[in-house]
């Protein structure tokens, strides 16, 4: 994996001394090598730093020029299928001095132009690549978007760059925080997609590409990315989720559930097996759920030797999934590594987050993400994951949350409703879960939830919401009205306030899963993993998220997703032909950690510090009220608040670092 950035500046006379600070900013995404190319009479440069995954020699160094000279590439990821491009492209008379999919693009760029050779790349990647020629720069980010992209203006300067740190180098950077993005984040605990914390920078949506001409310099201020801009330059999709999912709906498998499963089995072995290929050392993460253990299990039956594979455990049992992670490698033969983690090792994480995250995130799983990343870096460079499962496999709660209360419970009178509702938070969260942990034995499967308490807070909070749309909107929120928290702020409109952005889908089931696969999985799931792994250097790969696994889960009907309340129906019959079901089947937990209780005991000096009342209202963006009754109802137990306060929290950490 890999840094990138760039720099588009006619009156920029030291170019040099600007893209080499910005290089070096990236130098956890690549310390094996660095580099950049400029032509200073336009006022184009572009750098990279390498991690060296595929091509180890200096035939696979970036920036690479592509052999007629047209084409300069920075480019971040891999493309997986590189080596089937290539023999096309050698059929096509290109010969290659490497073995690199570097090289590989810049030819299929030789050949079909930027724009088809998107759509013929498999892979996870973002890129920036300069047309000597036609005199443009064109960006790209992969379908998904597992790897980052930033752009936007230091006044009429245009930059690029795999993360914000890079523009921080800038000497006229201008750390302009936009207040409506904060507020967005804080419903959100992440930044949406194409909005970035600092004024005038965005995030290039994924499956997007952006060409930006530099002919005349006044171009570049006529260019906004949100489509209620009708401005000549904006990103266009080469690659559209809606397109996919209403296809895949309208064109539904009708094959039998055991021939389902066996594609399903192929496509993944397929897209394993593709990312397996590397010059370095390579292993997995292993939580012992089913997305991870569905990777693990594929990647064996395709290993010749043992896999290895990285655990992370925690002493409080609610968090603690590593001996679920151990009996499952037992099973596959791996060889496996785990680590226990006290308190205060995932403690000393937290100074580091506003470093590794360095725009404002609150998704506390970040900090054993990141305990994880440094334990695997130890014996490999690369890890496969197994992110992606429950958007496109239906694995999160409340897929059955909303299907349960749309179906039983609005029935009632909103009278009963709301008294109900009452009566659920007469005690605490963590009383909660003290109680129905002892009934658990003796309940269905289907109601065995790790912490117990948070989900019937969260159930009172949704009895007397009414329609399906709006409980989705209310779980997936976590301040609830975040613009009477921030101060002179509105909020943006997103994928999901926007209900013309929606897909035509069959049933509210699929249409959370395509809302949570275009805004939740991009820009929380793969940010948080991309930005703990590269910050020791480590590269992940998702093979659940192989295009084709994502267009082939779209075709299948929801019946073959969710059955009899649990989610993941197929994706565990294909892992029930590797491991068995007794391993596997538990309440889902999640990658969580106990910053509740750490809020109360050893987070709270540091917590009180950066919410303290005085400075909240002294520094200008959040009104202090609200927070303070938070803190002070979550301190004595009346309320867990977790979830606000640390996104809060984050912002302090983060402004304190960067702004």
């Amino acid at each position: 994996m890999c840094g990138i950035i760039g720099v588009l500046d006619k009156r920029s006379g030291g170019l040099k001394g600007v893209l080499q600070p910005m290089v070096q900013a990236l130098h956890h995404r690549g310390p094996n090598a660095s580099g950049y190319w400029m032509d200073s009479s336009l006022g184009v440069g572009i750098g990279h730093t390498r991690l060296s995954i595929i091509d180890l020699s200096e035939e696979g160094k970036q920036p690479m020029v592509s052999a007629s000279g047209r084409y300069v590439l920075t480019y971040n990821g891999e493309v997986y299928n590189f080596v089937e491009l290539r023999r096309e492209l050698e059929r096509n008379g290109h010969g290659f001095r490497g073995h690199s999919d570097s090289e590989v693009m810049l030819a299929a760029f030789e050949q079909w132009g930027v724009e088809k050779s998107l759509t013929r790349f498999g892979g996870m990647f973002a890129f920036g690549v300069w047309d000597r020629t036609e005199c443009t720069l064109t960006l790209a980010r992969d379908r998904i978007g597992k790897k980052p992209l930033y752009f936007g203006w230091i006044g009429p300067t245009f930059l690029f760059a795999s993360e914000l740190k890079a523009f921080h180098r800038h000497p006229a950077f201008e750390r302009e925080i936009n207040r409506n993005v904060l507020a967005l984040y804080l419903r959100h605990n992440y930044i949406p997609s194409p909005y970035c914390i600092y004024r005038n920078l965005y995030k290039l949506a994924p499956g997007s590409l952006l060409t930006v001409p530099f002919n005349h310099q006044s171009l570049l201020s006529d260019f906004s990315p949100f489509p209620e801009d009708r401005s000549r330059w904006k990103p266009l999709r080469y690659w559209s989720a809606r397109a996919v999912a209403e296809h895949g709906h309208a064109r539904i498998y009708s094959g039998s559930e055991m021939e389902a499963t066996e594609e399903l089995d192929r496509l993944l072995r397929d897209a394993i097996r593709l990312r397996m290929v590397a010059d370095v050392p390579l292993g997995a993460f292993l939580s012992g759920g089913v997305d991870s253990s569905t990777v693990v299990a594929l990647m064996q039956a395709e290993a010749a030797r043992p896999v290895k594979t990285f655990t992370i455990g925690f002493h409080e049992k609610e968090y603690d999934e590593a001996q679920h992670a151990k009996a499952v490698a037992r099973h596959l033969g791996t060889d496996h590594t785990e680590l226990y983690v006290t308190a205060e090792e995932a403690i000393n994480v937290i100074p580091r987050l506003a470093d590794i995250y360095d725009e404002p995130f609150a998704d506390s799983s970040q900090i054993p993400t990141f305990l994880i990343s440094q334990l695997a870096r130890k014996q490999v460079a690369v890890s496969l994951s197994g992110d992606g499962g429950d958007e496109l496999f239906g694995g999160y709660t409340r897929y059955f949350m909303c299907q349960t209360i749309r179906n039983k419970v609005a029935r009632l009178p909103k009278l009963l409703r709301t008294g109900f509702a009452s009566g659920l938070r007469l005690l605490a969260p963590h009383e909660w879960s003290v109680l129905l942990r002892m009934a658990m034995p003796f309940l269905p499967k289907r109601f065995r939830f790790a912490h117990p308490g948070d989900k019937l807070h969260k159930f009172a909070d949704l009895l007397s919401t009414g329609n399906p749309e709006d409980l989705y909107y209310d779980l997936v929120s976590h301040w609830k009205s975040p613009a009477d928290v921030v101060l002179d702020s509105v909020e943006p409109v997103t994928y999901i306030t926007d209900r013309d952005q929606w897909a035509d889908l069959p049933n509210f089931n699929e249409q959370m899963m395509y809302l949570d696969f275009l805004t939740y999985l991009p820009d929380d799931i793969l940010v948080k993993v991309d930005r703990a792994s590269m910050a020791v250097s480590l590269e992940s790969r998702s093979p659940l998220l192989d295009h084709r696994v994502v267009e082939f889960a779209w075709k299948l009907p929801t019946s073959l997703k969710i059955k009899n309340g649990q989610g993941k129906w197929i994706l565990r019959q294909v892992l029930y032909k590797y491991v068995p079901p007794q391993l596997i089947e538990r309440p889902k937990v999640g990658f969580g950690i106990p910053i509740d209780s750490w809020l109360r005991g050893p987070l709270r000096e540091w917590a009180e510090s950066l919410l303290d009342e005085k400075r909240l209202r002294d520094e200008g963006f959040f009104d202090p009220v609200p927070i303070r009754q938070k803190w002070s109802e979550h301190l004595s137990r009346q309320r867990d608040w977790h979830y606000y306060l640390w996104d809060v929290l984050m912002f302090q950490a983060w402004k304190e670092r960067w702004s």
